[in-house]
């Protein structure tokens, strides 16, 4: 069986006396989808930053994408080649066009020849969904077809792993979908994919693996047809009721 893709033992992170991570261990397989729920403040996008080394952390070993994240030699500019990561905001360069937000990191990250940069740049916003737009500044777009213009540069520099966290949080309801259906696509196509999200509909549909965070330790995980649809435990329940049905 080949290694796992991603591998987490005993990590912790803390803040100070908070202690927010306190003991996670999870191993992801190529190809696989693993979302991450649970209440704010459970550790989810913690956990999903520390992955990349954007928070370092406190006790425990990461690798992730064939690096060694935690070990003294890591190379963490090499690794990030390889670790794409979408955020809730959309961290494009506002100065810069559309088309110059994909082909900036290939040159600057991969060292990629400028006209195959920009063959990379076109056939990437034509996937999400974004021809026609490449003169555009960000400002220009809406929400969601900035957050597709931030997968497809997360995706040009070709990485093995994506991290998402809650990429659909600051968007208004209705543009949503669009958003989810770019995910669903890099689903489909065997992205290996780290999800922090509130869309339990998405986790249903596209996760092969669902994990339900509580006070930094994995509470349950398994399939979301049985942590979303038979929790096993009174707060993954509490959680899912209340998330699930709000009116209630």
């Amino acid at each position: 069986m080949n290694a796992p893709i991603v591998k987490v033992e005993g990590l912790h992170k803390r803040f100070g006396d908070n202690e927010v991570l306190r003991g996670i261990d999870l191993e992801i397989n190529e190809g696989e989808v693993v979302c991450l729920i649970g209440p704010s403040g459970s550790g989810k996008s913690t956990l999903l930053r520390c992955v990349n080394l954007l928070e370092e952390p406190t006790e425990g070993t990461i690798e992730a994408a064939g690096h060694d994240m935690t070990g003294p030699d890591a190379d963490l500019d090499l690794a990030r080649r390889d670790i794409g990561m979408v955020f809730q905001q959309f961290n494009l360069f506002s100065h810069m066009t559309i088309l110059d937000n994909l082909v900036i990191p290939q040159r600057r990250v991969c060292k990629t020849p400028k006209a195959e940069a920009v063959e990379t740049a076109r056939r990437l916003l034509a996937e999400v969904g974004i021809e026609g737009k490449e003169k555009a500044k960000p400002a220009q777009l809406s929400g969601g077809q900035q957050q597709r213009v931030a997968i497809a540069r997360a995706l040009a520099v070709k990485p093995r792993l994506m991290l998402f966290d809650e990429p659909t949080s600051a968007l208004d309801p209705e543009i949503v979908g669009e958003v989810l259906a770019v995910m669903k696509g890099l689903a489909a196509e065997g992205m290996t994919m780290l999800v922090v999200t509130h869309e339990m509909g998405f986790a249903r549909e596209v996760a092969d693996r669902v994990l339900f965070l509580d006070g930094g330790v994995i509470v349950e995980q398994g399939p979301p047809s049985e942590v979303l649809a038979n929790p096993q435990t009174e707060r993954a329940r509490s959680f899912l009721h209340r998330v699930l049905h709000p009116a209630d």
